[in-house]
């Protein structure tokens, strides 16, 4: 059996992902549903199917329009955008940095539910983040499974 030889996957920017939605594209987000309750993207037809998910019903995403693969940095939609390029669909792209870049942008997310925005047009993510996504100090220590520690880290904060 030979190994089939995948092109590198398209990155798209929060930006790029932006435009793109305008144009039609749609937003597919690979995390689980725990995360999605904590903080979701604000946007029109996002689809929501888990990377634990993706083998059984990949089937369900559209050929015929550009897919943005979306996650909580972009490591497992980046696995997910390989996953479907190897199943043949070719219009699809990794969101860069994932839901807290695009969160980081200031671009439209939900927290808990609810769709949050600053009067500086900033976003405000799960229990009191930043503008670029991390958690800071004072949420850390009131923070529920969002900044835990012990969970998967919500940023790449130093």
């Amino acid at each position: 059996m030979t190994a089939q030889i995948l092109e590198e996957a398209r990155q798209a920017c929060p930006t790029t992902t932006k435009r793109m939605l305008a144009e039609g594209a749609l937003l597919v987000d690979v995390r689980e549903p725990h995360e999605l309750a904590r903080m979701a993207f604000d946007v029109p037809g996002v689809i929501a199917l888990p990377l634990s998910k993706m083998e059984q019903r990949f089937d369900e995403l559209p050929r015929d329009r550009d897919l943005i693969i979306a996650c909580q940095v972009g490591a497992r939609s980046l696995k997910a955008t390989y996953f479907l390029m190897y199943h043949g669909f070719t219009r699809v792209s990794n969101l860069d940095g994932g839901i807290m870049r695009w969160a980081g942008k200031g671009f439209a997310v939900t927290a808990a539910g609810i769709a949050t925005a600053t009067s500086a047009g900033q976003q405000e993510g799960c229990c009191g983040t930043t503008a670029s996504g991390c958690c800071d100090d004072s949420a850390k220590s009131e923070a529920g499974a969002c900044c835990d520690t012990s969970a998967e880290p919500a940023c790449n904060c130093s």
